[in-house]
């Protein structure tokens, strides 16, 4: 008898497994949605992002999975390496413009460098796999951990915007944020020289 195997949708398997010292980054499924909806109905999460409404319901979540990828973005699930959803990553794609990266960690999660080794992983895949010049980012001013996620990657402040915060329903400041391919070789090369004894 012949053993059924999963199929994979297309967005699932056109999303790398991106996978770092303490985490894995993958397509989120359907069966996602009760994590993700577990972790994202927070208040504080909400008003720090420009698309999560609050509350979120496993509703919210389902639209997000099902949406993942058709929308110009490459969303990724961030877990632990023993498969535990701790947030949510991911690249959109802007017609004319350089993609932007988001995300968001659950609030058990925050403090603990989850945040810069995931977008490690995603900044690497930007730049090797899909062979981006630049990214960008965004976080609002009230949030300077969020501020210093982006300035350990090597992004560089380039001003202040207002965006729309669903959340809100109203728009807030937000500090923008710009990375070039040539300080994310420059980064990489210096992390490599860390390794090197010194004489």
């Amino acid at each position: 008898m012949l053993q059924e195997i999963p199929r994979e949708t297309f967005h699932e398997a056109s999303i790398p497994v991106l996978e770092t010292k303490r985490l894995a980054l993958r397509a989120p499924r359907l069966e996602d949605a009760k994590m993700v909806t577990a972790l994202a109905n927070d208040r504080r999460i909400a008003e720090n992002t420009a698309r999560i409404p609050h509350p979120y319901r496993i509703s919210d979540a389902e639209t997000f999975i099902g949406g993942a990828g058709k929308a110009g973005e490459a969303a990724f699930l961030i877990t632990l390496r023993d498969g535990t959803a701790i947030g949510v990553c991911g690249i959109m794609f802007h017609y004319d413009d350089m993609p932007e990266l988001g995300y968001w960690l659950g609030v058990p999660y925050w403090g603990q460098g989850y945040a810069t080794e995931a977008l490690h992983a995603l900044i690497d895949y930007a730049f090797t796999d899909l062979a981006h010049e630049s990214l960008q980012a965004g976080s609002r001013v009230t949030n300077p951990a969020s501020r210093r996620v982006l300035e350990k990657c090597g992004f560089q402040w380039t001003g202040v915007g207002l965006y729309r915060i669903n959340a809100l329903k109203s728009s807030a400041p937000i500090d923008r944020f710009r990375l070039e391919r040539g300080i994310w070789s420059a980064l990489k090369a210096w992390g490599k020289d860390k390794t090197k004894k010194s004489i």
